[in-house]
């Protein structure tokens, strides 16, 4: 069950079965720092998508999406590479758990209070209890979901909150969105795949 504060509007998903990264891509893989177990950031959504397919491509997997400019098609049928859905996210994050966090937020995640106003390198923190890590905090994670087509067009969801937010906004349920250009310090993504 999603739910959206702003809107008031809740929905349900149902998933298929699919994997998720147990971290967020690094520098290092992204190609901007060998050896950087930073996370990656400063990665649009198309930047995102795009790394998913050549990703795939590199594994000999097919690659989850059709790329025109910035026009995105999803094949679902593919098995490669690709953002999780935002339901997809928010189940990982919630590991089984209730409530906002599957831990204190001290020990699961790099944010405000923590991270002395930068990000730090993944897996640093406590995993969830299907051990994942930085679901919350560090940085921000893109899914593949329009945040609400209806008022705000082309926009992409954004999941988990990053090491600059105050503790509101690191909590599983929490949603931002952001145009799929935009490039910022503290926002970047995990890979997810279909599994058959």
């Amino acid at each position: 069950m999603l739910a959206d504060r702003r809107s008031q509007r809740q929905w349900q998903v149902d998933l298929a079965p699919f994997a998720i990264a147990a971290l967020p891509v690094t520098q290092d893989e992204y190609g901007t720092a060998a050896g950087s177990r930073l996370p990656a950031a400063e990665v649009s959504w198309l930047d995102a998508v795009r790394f998913c397919n050549a990703r795939s491509e590199l594994e000999g997997l097919a690659p989850a999406y059709g790329i025109n400019g910035e026009e995105v098609e999803w094949d679902r049928s593919a098995g490669g590479y690709r953002l999780p859905t935002e339901a997809e996210w928010e189940f990982a994050c919630r590991a089984g758990t209730e409530g906002p966090r599957y831990g204190d937020l001290d020990d699961i995640a790099w944010y405000r209070d923590n991270s002395g106003g930068r990000p730090h390198e993944v897996g640093t923190r406590a995993a969830n209890p299907w051990g994942l890590h930085d679901m919350i905090g560090n940085v921000w994670n893109w899914c593949w979901d329009l945040y609400d087509p209806a008022v705000y067009g082309t926009y992409r969801v954004l999941r988990g909150g990053g090491w600059f937010d105050e503790h509101w906004s690191c909590r599983a349920s929490v949603r931002r969105r952001s145009h799929p250009t935009f490039r910022v310090d503290d926002v970047g993504f995990r890979l997810a795949r279909t599994l058959a």
